[in-house]
């Protein structure tokens, strides 16, 4: 996906990710997951990953969010599965990197670069990132 999006078609990708969410279901008890929620916006989440032989071969999660919070899990969930847990973890610190301004490899990300913008408003920040949190606490071992 080009870095030259327009704001409209990064308005009716997240517009779509959060009418039409992707992987939005429960896992059954072979998956791990972490539980996120936010205090600042209704986001509570759970995110859950099934990984075998080093591969994300499923993610998915549930639970209620704002536009935001439900779009960019939705891409997550989408992008990282059938990743393996190091291209995963890279991907997830490279969409981490663009939130926060600092240097990221746009290349990674596919329709993730949507928030590209999201700094902007920092009170969309947790929003935008916490479902890749949740991921990442999988990942690393926190949950």
């Amino acid at each position: 996906m080009p870095i030259s999006i327009s704001q409209e078609m990064m308005r009716e990708i997240i517009m779509d990710h959060y009418s039409n969410p992707r992987n939005f279901r429960e896992g059954d008890d072979s998956y791990l997951t972490a539980y996120m929620d936010s205090t600042s916006c209704i986001d509570k989440i759970y995110v859950q990953a099934k990984i075998e032989n080093n591969v994300l071969v499923d993610v998915c999660w549930h639970g209620v969010g704002c536009a935001i919070a439900k779009a960019s899990t939705s891409i997550m969930s989408e992008l990282l599965t059938g990743k393996s847990i190091e291209e995963a973890s890279n991907i997830i610190d490279n969409y981490l990197a663009m939130i926060h301004e600092e240097e990221y490899d746009p290349d990674l990300l596919d329709e993730a670069i949507v928030f590209m913008n999201t700094s902007k408003q920092a009170a969309r920040i947790k929003c935008a990132t916490i479902g890749w949190n949740g991921l990442k606490k999988i990942l690393t071992g926190e949950e």
